[in-house]
């Protein structure tokens, strides 16, 4: 048995499981990040919902899109060393701030709303990544509607009927909206 506190008992192999872990998360806390990384962080916050547009990008939502969630950071996935790696929110108060460090500029087409665009993942330690991408969610998820708040605030069986039924309505729109060109 290893002993972690006065109150919790655990056996020799939980024990070295909980170290590994503990190394672990230096290490990932030491290790670059990449796009894998980035979206396992992103997909652990709450209601966040990824689609895949404009070509390889992931796109991160603030609730599904459907029911009036916003995105709030974009993943390039392309190999081009000109494009940037990741796009996202930076909200009006740190945009000019952001701006001056090397590797980030205004995001195309999105700077006027305060987007940048980072050009390398090796701008900020994992850590600083985790904190920027929680401020870009935490703007987002300010600025949602409240019909869109309202239903993230529903039972998450609940919603996912809500999200079903508004995706049937579009598609039955888009289908009509097709039928009459």
């Amino acid at each position: 048995m290893v002993r972690h506190s006065a109150r919790l008992t655990l056996p020799a192999s939980q024990g070295l499981h909980l170290a590994w872990a503990s190394v672990y998360s230096m290490l990932a806390y030491t290790l670059p990040m990449d796009a894998e990384r980035i979206r396992a962080y992103l997909l652990s916050l709450p209601h966040v919902v990824e689609t895949m547009q404009w070509g390889a990008n992931l796109v991160f939502w603030v609730g599904d899109k459907a029911i009036g969630g916003k995105m709030f950071a974009l993943v390039n996935l392309d190999d081009d060393p000109h494009r940037q790696v990741i796009s996202y929110s930076a909200g009006s108060e740190h945009y000019a701030e952001l701006l001056e460090i090397e590797g980030i500029s205004p995001a195309p087409y999105m700077a006027r709303i305060h987007w940048i665009a980072v050009a390398r993942w090796s701008v900020f330690r994992a850590s600083e990544w985790e904190q920027q991408l929680a401020a870009a969610y935490e703007i987002t998820a300010a600025k949602l509607p409240p019909k869109t708040r309202a239903v993230l605030a529903l039972p998450a069986r609940e919603q996912k009927r809500l999200i079903a039924e508004r995706r049937s309505q579009l598609a039955a729109k888009e289908k009509l909206r097709m039928k009459r060109r």
